[in-house]
This record gives structure tokens, C-alpha cells and sequence, in this order.
């Protein structure tokens, strides 16, 4: 007892000294003084009072613009929700979120620190990412009002916010894109969204933005071939009809050849959607593949099922992220 009250005597002589500290503009020794006590809490397994004491820490110096020293406070505390195992949850993202927002835009330590945060999200809260997503979808909007469209783009797509999506992609396009692309920043964004499992938020991504954006006329159908593809493509994914699938990349050539990426898209949407297998090492290209899973396999659907509906549903360069594998898992 004695020894615990030493211990909470010594912890309030030092933050009696850190807020002089802060007070006189000594950032450095206040830094210090941060990572002492942390250190102690951690090793006391007082998580909570570690936590709180970091993110305070964090906060105060980056409100004074030490944004090195803020920065490295931010990274011990996602190493504290690590080593604690503390599970995700609002109250956590939203420490994380006002940190982020303090931080320096287009630093390293802001990417690092971004990268560590949904890593953690995603370990966390390993049943059914409930809150990584709500992570990513807190950080496409901050990014999103400092108008960093690539970024906002990249952690949208892996949220399930397809209308405030849209929203952000007819404002990016519009701010930054070609008239000729408007068809090609949302076909990336359908094709990727469905690359990453994410079926139903691709419809609500690309009929909000089709509705939406003050460039296209009304659909479907629309003017743009490249739509039109899109279009059917999300009702053969809903069909799940492999010679659909195979006939409607077969018709839209040259939509397709229009990005080189598309093709790749489209043989992992082929894979997942539609059991094609993965493309040989040395092969002709993704038609061929389809066509031989379907023919050569003996595929499951009927010819009837060639043609695609046409009902059912309402309707800079997209430069932003090509997703590498581990992206796409």
C-alpha cells in the first residue's frame, strides 16, 4: 500500500512537471516525461491510464505544432493497443481519427502512422472487420475534406460507403479529371470494389454516381459504351452466369482495351464470381481463359442464359490506387 502510494505520488510530480513543461514551451523534455511515464504504465500494465496519458501527449504536442515529437507519441500508442490487445471500437477510432487529423498532411509519419492504425483495426476485430471498415471509412473522410481525392479514393474502397463514395468521385472528377473519363473513374472503382468482394457496394457506387454527376446523361442505358459494360457486368456477377460473363468481355473489347488494368480486374473478378480459373503463366489473355473454362470444362449454364438483362436495377486520371494481391485478398 505503501509502495502505491509512493508510486501515485511520483506519477503526479511528474505531470505536475510535463504541464510546466508545456507551459514554458519546453516540447523536448515534455516529450520525455511522455515516454517515462508510458513506459511505466505499460510495465505496471495500467493500459487504460497508458492509453489516455499517450493520446493526451500525442494530441498537445502536434496542438503546438511538434508534429515529430506528436508523431511518435501517436506510434507508441497503436503499439499499446497492440500489446494490450485492446479490442476496436469507436471510442478507440476516434482517438485514432483526431490524431490523424492533427498530424502534418503528406508526411511519412501521417502514412506510417495510418498504415499501423488499420493494421491494428484489422487484428482487432478479426470476427467481421465492423471496425476496420468504419476506420477506413473515418479516414476517407478526413482526407476527403483536405481534398486528398487519391487517398479518400483508396480508403472508401475499402470501406462499404458506396453513396459517399460516388459523392467524393463526381467531386474528384470534376476538380481534377478529363471530361473524357467521367466513364473511367467510376468503371476503376466498380471493378475494384468488386475485386475486393464488395458486390452490393458496387452497385450503390456506380448508380449513385451515374445519377449523380453533372456530366452524364440519364441511364441506363447510357451514351458510353464503357457505362453500358459496367452496367451488365453487375448483373452477371449477380447472375453469376459464366457464358454471360464470357460473352458481355467479348462484346465490350475495346471498352475494355481502354485500360490495361481492367483486364486484370476482370480475371479476378472471373475468379471469384464466376469460378474461372487463374490465368496460365503463359497464356493468350483473359478471353481465351474464359473461353476455355467455359467450353473446355464443361461449364454449368445454359445458352439461354447468353444474353444479359437489361432490367432490374436503378440506376486527374483515375489514377489512384492499382491494387496489389494482398489488397485484393
Amino acid at each position: 500500500m505503501a509502495d502505491s502510494r509512493r508510486d501515485h505520488r511520483g506519477v503526479s510530480r511528474v505531470l505536475t512537471k510535463l504541464q510546466s513543461s508545456i507551459e514554458a514551451g519546453n516540447y523536448y523534455e515534455a516529450h520525455q516525461m511522455y515516454r517515462t511515464l508510458y513506459f511505466r504504465y505499460n510495465a505496471q500494465k495500467k493500459y487504460a491510464e497508458a492509453i489516455d496519458l499517450i493520446y493526451t501527449g500525442a494530441s498537445t504536442l502536434l496542438d503546438h505544432g511538434q508534429f515529430e515529437s506528436g508523431a511518435d507519441l501517436a506510434m507508441l500508442l497503436i503499439e499499446i493497443l497492440n500489446s494490450a490487445n485492446i479490442p476496436a471500437s469507436d471510442q478507440t477510432i476516434d482517438k485514432l481519427i483526431s490524431i490523424h487529423k492533427k498530424m502534418e498532411q503528406n508526411s511519412q509519419d501521417r502514412m506510417n502512422f495510418v498504415n499501423s492504425a488499420v493494421r491494428w483495426a484489422r487484428s482487432a476485430d478479426v470476427q467481421q472487420c465492423q471496425e476496420a471498415t468504419a476506420l477506413h471509412k473515418r479516414l476517407a473522410f478526413t482526407l476527403w475534406e483536405e481534398k486528398n481525392y487519391v487517398d479518400a479514393r483508396y480508403h472508401f474502397l475499402h470501406s462499404t460507403d458506396g453513396e459517399n463514395c460516388a459523392e467524393m468521385l463526381i467531386e474528384y472528377h470534376v476538380k481534377k479529371g478529363f471530361p473524357s473519363e467521367v466513364d473511367c473513374f467510376i468503371a476503376q472503382a466498380v471493378l475494384q470494389y468488386l475485386c475486393l468482394k464488395k458486390k452490393h457496394t458496387a452497385h450503390i457506387v456506380f448508380f449513385n454516381y451515374t445519377s449523380k454527376h453533372p456530366q452524364l446523361e440519364k441511364g441506363p442505358p447510357f451514351l458510353k459504351p464503357l457505362l453500358n459494360f459496367i452496367w451488365f457486368l453487375l448483373f452477371a456477377v449477380d447472375s453469376g452466369k459464366l457464358t454471360v460473363f464470357t460473352i458481355l468481355c467479348e462484346q465490350y473489347q475495346p471498352s475494355i482495351n481502354r485500360d490495361p488494368t481492367y483486364s486484370e480486374y476482370l480475371d479476378r473478378i472471373g475468379q471469384i464470381f464466376f469460378g474461372v480459373p487463374p490465368p496460365q503463366p503463359r497464356g493468350s489473355g483473359m478471353l481465351d481463359n474464359l473461353i476455355q473454362s467455359l467450353f473446355g470444362n464443361g461449364g454449368d449454364d445454359a445458352d439461354e442464359d447468353a444474353q444479359p438483362g437489361t432490367s432490374g436495377i436503378n440506376n486527374s486520371s483515375p489514377a489512384a490506387v492499382i491494387m496489389q494481391p494482398e489488397d485484393l485478398d
